[in-house]
């Protein structure tokens, strides 16, 4: 079934999601360019757990008047399948990328959330035994002497079981008309909605795929044949209609579920204002991936009142 939004043809179906735990770190540091650094750097490589060592991505950057240090910041999340996964991922994306990197202090970004995981006593002993535990802000850290001067590291930081792999499709006449709506369907993600991350680059997937293989068995993942273009009268019953020549996806990751849907809605209100796109779909696999079904008429409906507007 499918209904229509605009011109463009919506599919009434889901994206399938799944659980994962994720924190929320918040980096500032002396100046806006060198937090987005940080940031940018401490989410390298962060796409998809199918591979890589964590997901995680830029949240958002925020001023300095809602940090603890009053300076500027950035917001990132991470995310993985178990506690003791995330953990590691973090220690290491800490002590890489946002311990080495000039000016920068690091913060819970979740201080509401009662679970909490202990991530700054291992990064203190960089300190050589020269780190010492002290209150600032309001708030347990950790001072790590170093080369520039200190690094604040507050002790703990909060822990959310939370929903990963919502997204929509994109199907669209032209390889150009079809980014250009993934690239607005993520601004408007980043202009509209808190609390989540669009882990690919660039936030868009050009490699949609499924679970599993249908001729490589020990493969986890392999292309996600029905929406190949190329493929359209090739395999049976492609999902590829008439006049479609490119796919997108957009993948979201949220603290919560209805994070998830309002980003999946906004970016479906962003995607369908460009001329080229022909269907809005989903991704799910028969309940083969997770348990949280993200319809996309909901998805709207959650934004029915957000008037998405990115010129």
């Amino acid at each position: 079934m499918t209904f229509k939004l605009g011109e463009v043809v919506i599919e009434d179906t889901f994206a399938e999601a799944f659980p994962m735990y994720a924190t929320r770190l918040l980096i500032t540091a002396s100046t806006r360019r060198w937090a987005y650094i940080a940031a940018l750097k401490a989410t390298g490589f962060g796409t998809s757990v199918i591979a890589s060592p964590g997901e995680c991505d830029i949240e958002a950057l925020v001023a300095p008047n809602i940090t603890p240090d009053q300076r500027p910041g950035a917001y990132i999340q991470i995310y993985h399948s178990d506690l003791a996964s995330l953990k590691l991922v973090t220690l290491t994306r800490v002590g890489q990328c946002i311990l080495t990197c000039p000016t920068t202090a690091l913060f819970d970004g979740l201080p509401k959330i009662k679970r909490k995981m202990s991530i700054g006593k291992a990064i203190a002993k960089f300190g050589d035994g020269f780190e010492r535990e002290d209150v600032l802000y309001g708030r347990r850290v950790w001072r790590i002497p170093v080369m520039e001067g200190e690094f604040i590291i507050e002790e703990s930081v909060g822990v959310l079981r939370s929903v990963a792999g919502g997204n929509i499709l994109i199907l669209a006449k032209s390889q150009e008309a079809g980014l250009k709506a993934a690239e607005r369907a993520v601004k408007a993600i980043k202009k509209y909605v808190r609390g989540v991350i669009t882990p690919f680059p660039g936030g868009i997937v050009r490699s949609g795929s499924k679970v599993g293989s249908l001729k490589y068995p020990k493969l986890r993942a392999t292309t996600n044949h029905l929406y190949c273009p190329t493929l359209r009268g090739v395999v049976k019953d492609s999902k590829i209609p008439e006049g479609v020549s490119s796919v997108y996806e957009i993948v979201i990751n949220g603290l919560r579920k209805e994070y998830v849907l309002r980003a999946m809605g906004v970016a479906i209100k962003a995607a369908v204002q460009v001329p080229g796109v022909v269907m809005i779909s989903a991704g799910n696999y028969g309940g083969k991936l997770g348990p949280y079904h993200l319809y996309l008429k909901e998805a709207l409906e959650v934004v029915k009142d957000v008037d998405v507007k990115l010129d």
